[in-house]
């Protein structure tokens, strides 16, 4: 116990040696470059944080847009097998919706929208059960496994 008490002092001496070291060479470093430049530099900073945030927001709109299409797929599915075509259909239509939004945000981002092609097939299942034919199965297994690889992409 007396040993701890003798170490606390240390501590704090070695604590302020540490402080005062960086308080020096954070002014040496601040009073070797002109204003000017830390101005830039301070600037540029900000403009990668920005940059950087806009994209992060973006990816994440992509990606909430494709699970939530993924999410109506599924439950379209469910309705099919429960010979609910309206519904399902009225869940592609969500799909598609879901999809555009997401298709939207990677266009934001510069890139070539490869969720186009999706959402041509979503639409065309859909409008096969808005006129009174079954979709196949197989069908929407290939359109949930398409988002399910956009999603692994990212």
């Amino acid at each position: 116990m007396i040993m701890n008490q003798g170490r606390r002092p240390m501590l704090k001496l070695v604590g302020l040696v540490v402080l005062l070291t960086t308080a020096f060479g954070l002014g040496y470093y601040i009073a070797q470059r002109p204003i000017g430049e830390l101005k830039k530099t301070v600037r540029d900073l900000s403009r990668n944080v920005l940059d950087t945030t806009l994209g992060l927001e973006r990816n994440l709109r992509q990606r909430q847009g494709l699970v939530d299409a993924k999410s109506r797929l599924i439950q379209a599915k469910s309705e099919m097998l429960d010979r609910n075509f309206g519904n399902a259909a009225k869940e592609l239509s969500e799909a598609v919706d879901q999809l555009e939004k997401a298709s939207n945000a990677e266009r934001d981002s510069g890139r070539t929208s490869t969720i186009s092609p999706l959402v041509t097939k979503v639409r065309e299942a859909q409008l096969e059960l808005l006129v009174g034919k079954a979709v196949p199965r197989t069908k929407l297994d290939e359109i949930q496994k398409a988002l399910d690889a956009m999603m692994a992409q990212q």
